[in-house]
């Protein structure tokens, strides 16, 4: 179950790589259905704040009309940041699959995990690992790409 949705989080990152975004994709899934999904807009949007992560949990919040995503999943190509995990503990998401470890800003035990080192009211349950080398593949070819654009 759990590839079938990565699947669909990888879905998302190709979008993304096609906007010439890095490749980050995010589903949301609810009783087995997904109920939203979204990739990387930073680029596109002129927004630091528009990650794959936190444009999901708006689009599930805006569909279930509630902030709180209890019973909900997330499933993301790349380990979220600092900013999208403080976003999944107060939302209230269940459970939350990840792709690629992100040793460089990784904030759910690459960097630091605030799902595990911190007193939080909420303590979101973590895979990793999901798809890891299709989820990595991804962002090492956009990054491939993007220094040949660059020199």
């Amino acid at each position: 179950m759990e590839e079938k949705f990565m699947k669909e989080a990888l879905k998302e990152a190709k979008k993304a790589y096609e906007k010439f975004e890095i490749p980050v994709g995010a589903i949301i899934v609810k009783d087995g259905k997904i109920i939203a999904r979204a990739h990387n807009q930073k680029e596109t949007k002129l927004d630091t704040t528009k990650h794959a992560e936190i444009l999901a949990i708006q689009k599930a919040s805006k569909k279930l009309k509630s902030w709180r995503l209890i019973d909900c999943e997330m499933y993301v190509t790349l380990e979220p940041c600092s900013m999208c995990a403080g976003a999944i503990i107060n939302s209230r998401i269940k459970k939350v699959y990840i792709g690629a470890s992100d040793p460089k800003t990784g904030a759910v035990g690459s960097v630091l995990n605030l799902f595990d080192d911190y007193k939080f009211n909420h303590k979101p349950e973590y895979e990793k690992g999901i798809m890891s080398k299709e989820c990595e593949k991804i962002l090492k070819n956009f990054f491939k790409e993007l220094r040949k654009i660059k020199g």
